[in-house]
C-alpha cells in the first residue's frame, strides 16, 4: 500500500513542477506515465489505476488545462490502458517465472529420482524401494506401485481408499489420468508397449513428473528382471557343469563295476552244467548288464558333450546305410511298431561325424516309440536341400503342449503332462540337440493332432576338419 500512495505523491509533485516551471507536453505528461508504468508492474492493475486517476486529476487541476477539457479523458484513458497492458505482462512474467521455478525444482527431483534408482540394490524386489524413494523425493501424500510380474502392490504414505484393488484397476484397465478434485494421478507402467504394472499417486507433481516418474519405475522393473534372468542362467551354468562333472565322474566309476559284471556273467555261461533257471538269470544279469554298460557311455558322451570335449570326425556317411544302422540297433524296440522310410535321394551322402549322427537318430526314433499309439506308423524322412539335409521323425501319440516345446530339448526336462510321460533319463533330445548344435545344425518339434508330432533335425552338408567345442 505504500508504493500507491508514494506514487501519488510523486505525481502531485511533478504535476506542481510541471505548473511552476512550465514544463511542455509530452514531458508533463511521460513522467506520470513512467510512474503509472512502474506501479502497474510492481503492484498490479488496480493500484496503478488509483495512481493513474491521482495522475490525471492532478495534470486538469495543477496545469493550465480546464478540467473539462478532453485532453485530461484521453489522458486518463490512456494512463488505465497502459497500466491493464503493463499489469498483465507482469503477471504473465510472474506466472512464468513461477513455472519455471517449479519445473526447476521437479527436473531436479526427477535427476534425483534417477540418480537413486541406478544406485538401487536389485538383488531384492524393486518395489518397496521405488515405493520409498517416490514419497520421499517428490514430497508426496502417498504412492502405490503394483508390480503386476509379481501381483504385488507396494506403499508409501497413508491410504485410505482401497489401494490394492484401485491400483489393480489401474493396470488392467489402463487407465491414466490426473484428478485435479482429488489429487490422484493415476499411470499405467509400460515397458515399450507392453504394460509390467501401475502407478498411483496423491499430491503436487504435474502430469509430465508423473509420467517420468512411471517411465522410470518401467526401466527399473526391467532392470531387475534382466539381472535376475543373467543371475538365474549363470545358476544354471553352474548347475549344469556341476551335473555334467558328477555324470562323468559316475560314468566312470560304474564302467570298472559293469565290467567284472559282465566278465562274471560271461564266465558263468560258458561253464556249462547250469540248470535251465540258472541260465536263464545269467542271461538276464548279461541283458541288464548290457543295458546299463550302454546307459553309462551314453552318459559319458553326454557329459564330453556339455564339456565341448568331443572331436567332429566329417567322413561322407551314406543317410540310407546311417537310418539303417539305427533301425537295425532298435529292432526290438520296433519290433511291434509299422516303419517308413522315405528319402528324396537314394544315393544321399552327408558330411557329418557318423557316431554322434547315429546318436541323434537313436534318440528320435527311440522316442517316437515310446510315444507312438500302437498300430501307428514311424514314418521316418530325409531330405537333401541345397546346402543340408534335413532329418524328420513322425509319429502319432500324444500331442506335445505349446509350452513344453519351448523346453523339451532342454537337460532333465519332463513334460508337464501325464501322458507324455514315459521311461527314461530325460537327456536324450538334449544330446540330440547338442549333437546337432556341434555340427552347426539345428533342431525343433511340431505337434498337432492331424500330422502327429514330427522332430526335426538339420545338418549342414559341408566338409568339417576334425574340431573340438
Amino acid at each position: 500500500m505504500l508504493y500507491p500512495l508514494a506514487c501519488v505523491a510523486a505525481v502531485i509533485f511533478v504535476a506542481v513542477l510541471a505548473r511552476r516551471w512550465g514544463w511542455q507536453s509530452p514531458v508533463d505528461l511521460l513522467l506520470p506515465l513512467l510512474i503509472v508504468m512502474f506501479v502497474a508492474w510492481l503492484c498490479g492493475f488496480w493500484q496503478a489505476m488509483v495512481v493513474s486517476f491521482a495522475a490525471a486529476v492532478a495534470l486538469s487541476w495543477l496545469t493550465p488545462h480546464p478540467a473539462i477539457d478532453p485532453a485530461n479523458w484521453i489522458t486518463l484513458l490512456a494512463f488505465i490502458l497502459v497500466a491493464l497492458a503493463v499489469s498483465r505482462l507482469a503477471a504473465r512474467a510472474t506466472r512464468l517465472a513461477s513455472e519455471a521455478e517449479s519445473w526447476r525444482g521437479q527436473v531436479q527431483d526427477i535427476l534425483e529420482f534417477t540418480r537413486r534408482t541406478l544406485q538401487m540394490n536389485l538383488y531384492t524386489e524393486p518395489g518397496p524401494q521405488l515405493a520409498e524413494l517416490v514419497d520421499e523425493i517428490f514430497a508426496l501424500e502417498a504412492v502405490a506401485i503394483f508390480d503386476a510380474d509379481l501381483h504385488t502392490v507396494y506403499q508409501a504414505g497413508y491410504w485410505g481408499d482401497d489401494l490394492q484393488e484401485m491400483a489393480q484397476n489401474v493396470y488392467y484397465f489402463e487407465t491414466s489420468d490426473d484428478d485435479a478434485i482429488t489429487g490422484l494421478g493415476r499411470r499405467v507402467v509400460r515397458l515399450g508397449t507392453a504394460p509390467v504394472g501401475s502407478l498411483v499417486v496423491r499430491g503436487g507433481t504435474s502430469p509430465l513428473t508423473n509420467d517420468a516418474i512411471a517411465s522410470l519405475i518401467a526401466i527399473t522393473f526391467d532392470r531387475y528382471r534382466a539381472l535376475a534372468n543373467e543371475s538365474r542362467i549363470e545358476t544354471e551354468r553352474q548347475t549344469e557343469q556341476l551335473r555334467a562333472t558328477v555324470l562323468d565322474s559316475l560314468a566312470h566309476a560304474y564302467k570298472t563295476p559293469l565290467t567284472a559284471i559282465r566278465a562274471a556273467s560271461t564266465g558263468l555261461g560258458e561253464m556249462g552244467h547250469l540248470s535251465a533257471g540258472q541260465a536263464d538269470l545269467v542271461a538276464l544279469i548279461d541283458e541288464q548288464t548290457g543295458l546299463l554298460t550302454e546307459l553309462t557311455n551314453r552318459l559319458l558322451t553326454t557329459a564330453r558333450l556339455d564339456a565341448g570335449e568331443v572331436s567332429i570326425h566329417s567322413t561322407p556317411a551314406g543317410v540310407g546305410a546311417l537310418i539303417d544302422e539305427v533301425l537295425a540297433s532298435l529292432k526290438d524296440c520296433l519290433a511291434s511298431m509299422k516303419v517308413s522310410v522315405v528319402l528324396n535321394d537314394e544315393n544321399m551322402v552327408l558330411n557329418c561325424d557318423r557316431r554322434l549322427m547315429i546318436m541323434l537318430l537313436s534318440q528320435y526314433i527311440d522316442n517316437a516309440c515310446k510315444y507312438s499309439i500302437y498300430g501307428t506308423t514311424i514314418t521316418i524322412r530325409a531330405v537333401h536341400t541345397k546346402n543340408e539335409v534335413i532329418f524328420s521323425v513322425n509319429s502319432y501319440g500324444p500331442v506335445i503342449p505349446m509350452a513344453d516345446r519351448e523346453r523339451i530339448f532342454d537337460r532333465y526336462y519332463r513334460s508337464s503332462t501325464r501322458s507324455n510321460r514315459a521311461s527314461g533319463t530325460g537327456i536324450g533330445l538334449s544330446v540330440a540337440k547338442r549333437v546337432a548344435v556341434i555340427h552347426d545344425g539345428y533342431v525343433w518339434v511340431t505337434s498337432d493332432e492331424t500330422e502327429g508330432t514330427t522332430f526335426f533335425a538339420a545338418i549342414p552338408d559341408i566338409e568339417r576338419k576334425g574340431s573340438s567345442e
